[in-house]
């Protein structure tokens, strides 16, 4: 039994972050997509939890309870929220999650502060330089101005393969918190946060993810070290993965999880 989720508040500084806590065991921090929030996870949250992890999901600033400045930050700032959340709990190391824009704010705590991450976990991560015409349908997903129809076509070019409901992501959009996660992007180089620091790397490819075309497989490997990155495709999914195939997902994850313990510290 892991018992329901409870919410609480965590000061970061000035800012007030709201984590989603359940289970019981050794830490996984989840951490959303771009302009989304931590409710996306319900479901592999308990999954996980169930499996005897004790899963945290900060929910991200301008999201939830989450209070902070959106104006003027990098993805240092939304790690050092991160990091506030893990030292909270006790400081344990943790596998730290991050589903597309989330695994940049994963890889930046990563190099940021080492003593914190056990292992990073790339869900859908984009390549290097994915296609910029995916911004454009990116943007349209976000509009909540635009009809439906419109917003559902984007989310089928950008987030969803063939044959699976885009419509349940019609709503769940926090547009002034997505807008400050772009420009602290824009704002960080990218060599600051690509390698993840030193920590091990499960890198999670969507086998239809637009944004990681198929010839960029073995990018992560290429940069980070074969040494250091697992890889592992997941069939008939894009980049929104966890609501088109969460129990893949998450037996991935385990998997990797339960491997980290052999390897040499």
């Amino acid at each position: 039994m892991t018992g329901q989720p409870t919410r609480n508040i965590v000061p970061a500084g000035e800012t007030r972050i709201e984590v989603i806590a359940e289970g019981d065991g050794p830490l996984l921090v989840l951490l959303p997509s771009s302009s989304r929030d931590s409710e996306d996870f319900d479901g592999i949250a308990a999954a996980f939890a169930a499996a005897g992890l004790r899963v945290l999901r900060p929910q991200p600033r301008g999201m939830g309870a989450s209070a902070g400045l959106l104006e003027g930050l990098t993805l240092h700032d939304f790690a050092a929220d991160v990091a506030a959340v893990i030292e909270a709990e006790g400081g344990e190391p943790a596998v730290v999650l991050g589903h597309a824009f989330g695994q940049w704010v994963a890889r930046t705590l990563a190099a940021d502060r080492p003593d914190l991450v056990r292992g990073v976990v790339l869900a859908a991560a984009a390549s290097k330089n994915a296609p910029p015409e995916l911004r454009g349908h990116l943007a349209r997903c976000t509009d909540t101005d635009l009809p439906d129809a419109t917003r559902l076509a984007a989310l089928r070019v950008a987030f969803f393969a063939p044959g699976h409901d885009p419509s349940e992501w019609l709503s769940g959009w926090h547009k002034a918190a997505g807008a400050a996660q772009r420009a602290a992007s824009t704002a960080t180089p990218q060599a600051e946060w690509w390698t993840a620091g030193s920590a091990p790397v499960l890198d999670v490819q969507a086998a239809q993810d637009p944004w990681r075309p198929r010839d960029t497989l073995n990018q992560m490997r290429d940069d980070l070290g074969a040494g250091r990155v697992t890889v592992v495709v997941i069939p008939d999914a894009s980049h929104a993965l966890i609501p088109e195939q969460p129990g893949r997902l998450v037996e991935a994850v385990l998997d990797w999880i339960r491997g980290l313990s052999d390897r040499p510290t």
